[in-house]
């Protein structure tokens, strides 16, 4: 195993399956599964997921929304989607625990690492809601700071494409996929992986990333075993 611990950033739009919003039972289902796959195999997960199936804080303000509260909308969006999450884990069997960034319970336990590691240690997964618990910062920012607050292996991002290209894939039929690309690279071709704080944050502490799909059933257990599967950043 290629991997022990990792930080698996989802995107909410992805719960929502087909639909433009909400959140699909069979997703969630599906993502439950691959998680618990890798669980098994003795794989130490976190979780953070967005909240874009229902609030996105950035494009609020662009509709009249006040940043800062659109912002601790979003927060929340998060951590309806990391309840949902759990739920499904819990519906498996499978112990997993939502953390929040901002004091929250007893909808979720506040935040704190070593909590975090040791509940991980004992094969729970590790939801880590409510962004980074400030304004101005993206789900992003909030996996890239967890990752590194947590010692993980890896920042695993499932999106779904199943890597990085140099151009968007979905609308260049000519865009040519990375196996390996560094973080320099990244940046010098202005690609657009995450936002630049995430992303700096990962380059400045030595955290590779991996992009890959995760709507392709095996990929996580693949990724876990050290296939090459989607496309690794590092320095």
């Amino acid at each position: 195993m290629q991997y022990s611990r990792i930080l698996l950033k989802l995107s909410g739009e992805s719960l929502a399956g087909n639909g433009d919003h909400g959140i699909s039972d069979s997703v969630l289902e599906e993502y439950a599964k691959q998680v618990t796959g890798i669980l098994n195999k003795g794989c130490e997960v976190a979780i953070v997921i967005g909240g874009g199936n229902i609030f996105r804080g950035l494009s609020g303000s662009k509709s009249g929304f006040d940043r800062l509260k659109g912002d601790q909308m979003g927060m929340l969006a998060t951590v309806i989607n990391s309840l949902a999450l759990e739920n499904a884990f819990t519906r498996m069997g499978v112990k997993a625990k939502v953390f929040t960034s901002i004091r929250m319970e007893p909808v979720g336990e506040l935040y704190n690492r070593d909590l975090v590691i040791e509940a991980m240690k004992n094969r729970t997964v590790c939801i880590l809601s409510g962004g980074t618990g400030n304004p101005f910062f993206t789900t992003d920012t909030a996996a890239a700071l967890r990752a590194v607050e947590i010692g993980a292996d890896v920042l695993l991002k499932g999106t779904r494409v199943d890597g990085v290209y140099t151009s968007d894939p979905e609308k260049d039929s000519e865009a040519k996929k990375f196996d390996k690309i560094s973080f320099e690279e990244v940046i010098s071709r202005r690609l657009k992986i995450m936002d630049s704080t995430a992303f700096t944050m990962c380059r400045e502490n030595n955290m590779p990333i991996v992009v890959f799909d995760m709507n392709k059933p095996d990929n996580l257990s693949k990724l876990i075993e050290g296939n090459a599967i989607g496309t690794l950043i590092c320095n």
